[in-house]
């Protein structure tokens, strides 16, 4: 069995992610899915502001939506510059047998995502 790299686990993460906003009626203006790169959504909505939404993707599956704060405040102040506000979307990705073990490709994993955490709204 072959162990997902990071990069993998975090495109996973962003598929998740993406498919909840296109329910949610989000056109994406920009995507960048390259690891540390942010953000990773910029999304359109006809008479809303820009929204930013940063995906991050951990093996913690009880505390995914957990962030830096400090990173997240310089963030911030990015989005104030720009007019837009700040969604965070923590992503929790295990291996359905064991936290423990990595996530294989082609293999059952827990997934842990409901909303986003509305930094600057």
């Amino acid at each position: 069995m072959v162990p997902l790299t990071e990069q993998e686990l975090h495109n996973l993460g962003m598929n998740i992610v993406g498919e909840k906003l296109q329910q949610m009626g989000y056109e994406f203006v920009a995507i960048n899915s390259k690891l540390k790169s942010h953000p990773q959504y910029v999304l359109y909505k006809k008479g809303e502001p820009t929204i930013f939404v940063l995906v991050k993707v951990t093996s913690n599956i009880q505390n995914a939506q957990d962030y830096d704060i400090i990173w997240m405040e310089t963030f911030k102040q990015h989005a104030i510059k720009q007019n837009a506000k700040v969604w965070f979307a923590g992503v929790g990705i295990a291996n359905a047998e064991s936290v423990e073990m990595p996530v294989f490709k082609d293999q059952p994993y827990y997934m842990a995502f409901d909303e986003f955490v509305k930094v600057l709204d």
